[in-house]
């Protein structure tokens, strides 16, 4: 059963699970987090005071109203007498009136209800405002006085003519942030209660309270409490808070989470740094470095190495480092290349050169034609040459240019072997044998992912190689394919002299020769089998060089070439 990490793992890859992503990730959302919780946290912190002030006005209106009510009067006018019940009475006798409640009139006595009114407000800086039954104002807390009474009250800051850019630009912020689809405050005209709709509502016996906003973007909270008495509305009391009262709170709040955003913002920065010092400086010293290397070209630069970090700019370091010493190899192997073709194309000019320069000297035709011989020996060396240096130094381009497709290499042995056999007959006569191991239940063939051409030109360099050094007179070549761990092996055996063992490894150098004897100097370029290693390794392959040893006294009684290359799966 596949655990569920490893499944997330193999569908979204390392994307999602590399140190840098989850930094990256970390970082970003915590400071989203940071934001989104203040301004979740400012919302409800408002929306909860409103909630709290309309509670709070309800329940002081609630009390306020019951105090009205029952200092209300009853008006005299109310109380009559059935004339009947005068004419029954005697001399001496008196009838006490006694009213129905149903009939009698409790009309608010502006007069006695404003102390009440005066002393449960003045505490507070509520402005209660007091309505008949005709919604018409009665009482404003705003200008309660009474005889021989002294109001004291704080006055208002002397206003400048001109406000602090720190104020205005609070009061913009608090402009900005209102919401705005609250209804505008404005005062009654007149005293007239009928344009606020929660005192008409209140006058059917429903309290009610309403949220709006001045000119000033301030908020007003207003609610309206029937002022009862047996359950008949007497009028109405209107309860607000002064305008900024909330606001102030709010801004006070606001002014808080600026704080906090501001010691946010100061960390956000710092980490920011230290993030940057984790990333960018390097990526910078990464680029300088790569700077250097296109500028320094007597000297190697040295490429900074991040490995040791096991995230992407780690992995950026090491393939820059590799690919810098490969550019440098590449670099001391063009060089070099260079000075073995000028080293190597000298010997035959200057033979050239000489033959030509002697050769208006010879007196005897047997003279001029053995210069002639050699000015055509050196042209054909020349030529040799050319072919094989121009073939080594287009090698990689052309391999990275073509595209690879799947080679057969039991049918294209076959092919080189056949064409092989028919070239003996015209050079030296070699008995040429082609095995193929195929292992018992090998469902599977000798697919390879190459360019036929030059796997090709592998083997005929190796078959006309050890063809070179097979004796005259019962010279064998044994060509044999099989397979083993994925990999297709071609193995080459002749059974010529062998190999020097100081120079199996220098057998694959460029321009090195070491051919047989009774061969003539110059027929061969020295570059064959290094061309064959350099297409068997772009390849992803392997060429080596051994001895095949007698039994008897471990003697060399020929070579062996063995060519790996990998097995094509998909094939």
């Amino acid at each position: 059963m596949v655990h569920p990490f490893t499944l997330i793992r193999r569908v979204f890859g390392n994307a999602l699970f590399s140190s840098l992503t989850r930094r990256i990730v970390f970082f970003n959302l915590a400071a989203l987090v940071v934001l989104v919780g203040g301004i979740m946290y400012l919302n409800q912190f408002r929306e909860g005071l409103i909630d709290a002030r309309v509670e709070s006005l309800l329940t002081q209106g609630e009390i306020i109203a019951g105090a009205i009510s029952a200092s209300a009067s009853v008006d005299t006018n109310s109380i009559t007498i059935d004339p009947q019940k005068l004419l029954e009475l005697q001399a001496g006798q008196s009838i006490t009136p006694v009213p129905n409640d149903e009939d009698l009139e409790f009309p608010i006595n502006p007069e006695r209800v404003a102390p009440v009114l005066r002393r449960l407000i003045s505490p507070t800086r509520t402005r209660a405002r007091l309505f008949d039954a005709d919604a018409n104002m009665l009482l404003d807390s705003r200008h309660l006085y009474s005889r021989g009474q002294i109001l004291r009250f704080d006055l208002p800051p002397v206003e400048t003519d001109s406000e602090g850019w720190a104020d205005a630009a609070a009061r913009l912020f608090n402009k900005l942030l209102q919401p705005s689809n609250l209804p505008l405050y404005k005062e009654t005209p007149g005293g007239d209660g009928s344009i606020y709709p929660e005192v008409m509502n209140a006058l059917t016996g429903v309290r009610g309270a309403v949220v709006r906003v001045t000119d000033n973007g301030e908020l007003i909270v207003s609610v309206a409490v029937p002022v009862q008495r047996f359950r008949a509305v007497l009028g109405v009391l209107l309860l607000s808070t002064q305008a900024g009262d909330i606001d102030k709170i709010v801004h006070a709040e606001r002014l808080a989470i600026m704080r906090v955003f501001g010691v946010a913002t100061l960390v956000n920065i710092v980490v920011s740094l230290l993030l940057s010092s984790t990333i960018a400086n390097p990526l910078r010293r990464l680029a300088a470095a790569a700077v250097r290397v296109r500028r320094g070209a007597k000297e190697r630069q040295e490429i900074p190495d991040f490995s040791a970090r096991q995230d992407e700019i780690g992995n950026l370091s090491l393939a820059l480092r590799e690919m810098t010493n490969a550019l440098y190899d590449r670099i001391d192997a063009i060089e070099s290349f260079a000075a073995d073709v000028s080293h190597e194309l000298k010997n035959p000019l200057t033979s050239l050169r000489s033959a030509v320069e002697t050769l208006p000297l010879a007196r005897t035709e047997e003279s001029k034609n053995k210069l002639l011989d050699i000015i055509q020996h050196d042209v054909r060396r020349l030529d040799r040459l050319i072919s094989d240096i121009s073939d080594a130094s287009r090698l990689d381009a052309e391999l990275a240019r073509s595209d690879a497709k799947p080679v057969d290499m039991e049918v294209l042995l076959s092919n080189l072997v056949d064409a092989s056999r028919q070239i003996s007959t015209r050079k030296k006569p070699v008995e040429i044998d082609y095995i193929v191991d195929r292992k018992q239940g090998m469902k599977t063939g000798f697919m390879v992912n190459g360019h036929d051409l030059r796997l090709g030109q592998i083997i005929s360099n190796l078959i006309e190689n050890a063809r070179s050094f097979a004796p005259a007179h019962g010279g064998r070549i044994v060509v044999r394919l099989s397979r083993t761990k994925g990999r297709c092996v071609i193995q080459i055996e002749d059974n010529g002299p062998g190999i020097q063992a100081e120079n199996i490894d220098r057998i694959f150098e460029r321009f090195y020769t070491d051919r047989p004897e009774g061969e003539g100097f110059g027929q061969n370029s020295g570059l064959g089998l290094s061309i064959s290693r350099q297409i068997a390794e772009a390849h992803g392959g392997t060429l080596r060089a051994e001895n095949l040893l007698q039994q008897e006294d471990s003697k060399p009684r020929g070579a062996k070439f063995t060519l790996t290359l990998p097995i094509d799966v998909a094939a």
